[in-house]
């Protein structure tokens, strides 16, 4: 099949003006949200304009019991809640645009405003807060590359209680289902487990999603680590790589936080966060670090991926200059001779007599052929000298 490299071009640039307005759009709408709390009181909940409608699905369980449903409204969800005290239940709100629904929630399950401030913000860093009665409230960012080749974020906001886990995001998709999965499989020890270790494992999963993210942007580097070796460096494609290393330099912001959210949480209280529970938020540390250290990686390889690609402007251009000079060179000597032979000469004076040293060659019968014999005759000579030098040859 034979691809018409304009077409592909021409839809490239549109996906990337459509991704670029989607950008916008969601930076103009932080902003907006940003400055519509500028003064207000600490604790106010403002619910952004395209928030999405709420969905809420509740998973209820324990070592022997399981039960997952979603709930078309939050009375009959509160009434099932109530009557199974006995039940461990993992309550996931998936939309924000309902502020009755939300200002309810924090009133039913005793959720601080300034955290449901934080919530319903949805630009929280990475962090860790101690409640009340020893109730966890943590925040985690969610990350995914885009087919667009972006790096995606979402908040994901977690409340822990006695019987009870809340978690708040704003988009119907995420990177939780592997929890889900283990827990309708009946056989994970978060089924054994109070919802501290829910909150652990929803902790581990977006960390552990932080590799398939890195391994795209790897992938995506050394797709345009091969582009340049292949020498065909576009216009856009310089634009490709310092949007890649915004991106980077993004999911760093992302990850510095996460790090040090898992080791506030190491150095809890036993009575806020059991050591059972501190063994396997080590591991979430590790996991941090590692992805800490992709991320320098590749920050490194996309800097070299912009000198890479400088340094192969540089020596196309350079290329560009040996070619003209070449010609240029060639075409030098060549001008002159054929600019002597362009003078005006006269054969005779003005008293009829024969001037011998006044260019005797243009009156010959031969003159014209033997000038472009001598011209052919310097190029060739010209061309040896150039090739022996090796500045005809690649190499």
């Amino acid at each position: 099949m034979i691809t018409d490299p304009t077409a592909e071009e021409s839809t490239t640039e549109v996906d990337d003006s459509i991704d670029s307005m989607r950008s916008i759009t969601d930076r103009d709408a932080t902003r907006q949200a940003r400055e519509q709390m500028v003064g207000e009181r600490p604790g106010t909940l403002q619910v952004r304009e395209n928030a999405l409608k709420p969905r809420l699905f509740l998973i209820s369980y324990d070592e022997r019991f399981i039960k997952e449903q979603e709930f078309s409204n939050y009375a009959t969800l509160r009434t099932y809640y109530e009557a199974h005290p006995q039940l461990n239940h993992w309550l996931d709100v998936r939309g924000y645009n309902d502020l009755g629904l939300m200002e309810q929630l924090m009133h039913d399950f005793n959720l601080p405003a300034l955290q449901m401030e934080d919530v319903l913000g949805d630009y929280q860093r990475a962090k860790v807060d101690v409640l009340e009665d020893n109730r966890l409230f943590l925040v985690s960012r969610m990350t995914d590359f885009t087919p667009s080749c972006d790096i995606d974020d979402d908040q994901l906001s977690v409340f822990t209680g006695p019987n009870f886990l809340i978690s708040f995001q704003d988009d119907y998709e995420d990177c939780l289902e592997s929890v889900r999965n283990r827990i309708r499989s009946g056989k994970s020890q978060i089924l054994r487990s109070s919802p501290l270790y829910l909150a652990y494992a929803l902790t581990d999963v977006v960390l552990d999603h932080y590799y398939p993210t890195m391994a795209a942007i790897g992938d995506y580097i050394e797709s345009l680590e091969d582009e340049i070796f292949r020498g065909r460096p576009n216009r856009r494609l310089l634009a490709r790589i310092l949007r890649i290393k915004k991106d980077i330099t993004r999911f760093r912001r992302l990850v510095y936080p996460e790090r040090d959210k898992v080791a506030e949480l190491l150095r809890l209280p036993d009575e806020v966060l059991p050591e059972n529970i501190k063994l396997f938020y080590r591991d979430c540390y590790d996991h941090a670090i590692q992805a800490l250290d992709l991320a320098e990686s590749y920050r490194e390889s996309i800097s070299s991926l912009v000198d890479l690609y400088l340094s192969s402007q540089s020596n196309r251009m350079n290329e560009v200059m040996k070619v003209l000079t070449i010609i240029s060179s060639i075409f030098i000597p060549l001008s002159f001779v054929v600019g002597l032979y362009g003078m005006n000469f006269q054969h005779e004076d003005e008293h009829g007599h024969l001037m011998p040293m006044n260019m005797p060659e243009l009156y010959s019968p031969f003159g014209y052929p033997i000038t472009v014999a001598v011209l052919v005759l310097i190029v060739t000579v010209q061309l040896i000298y150039f090739y022996r030098k090796g500045w005809l040859r690649n190499d």
